[in-house]
């Protein structure tokens, strides 16, 4: 991505999950042109779920950047995301992206979902 301007920094990403990010956005088609979207959603075990998808930019996204890694998020699920870090893990038990959200009251076992 040429260009992005920060708006705000709803969501963090830590080195390890911003050199992970890039690595997986380097083999998307249309990499270059795409970032990072955290967002969330209705469903999971507690009520609300995080998802991350490689996207485009969308003109009411809040946008970060972080180590190259563009970081979009809509302005409904920056409400339940602010002050949200986004970790990663290579470790063969438990590995894989890791979200922290102190605006959440409950979180499930699974890690994926919460209680806002």
């Amino acid at each position: 991505m040429d260009s992005v301007a920060t708006t705000e920094i709803v969501v963090s990403l830590t080195a390890n999950a911003a050199a992970e990010a890039k690595t997986l956005l380097d083999k998307e088609a249309d990499g270059g042109k795409k970032g990072l979207r955290v967002f969330v959603e209705a469903g999971g075990c507690s009520g609300m779920q995080y998802g991350m998808v490689f996207d485009e930019r969308r003109e009411s996204d809040l946008c970060s950047l972080f180590s190259g890694v563009p970081v979009f998020v809509d302005p409904i699920s920056a409400d339940y995301l602010r002050g949200t870090v986004v970790d990663f893990n290579d470790s063969l038990t438990g590995g894989g992206f890791k979200i922290s959200n102190p605006q959440a009251r409950q979180s499930c076992g699974c890690g994926k979902s919460f209680e806002a």
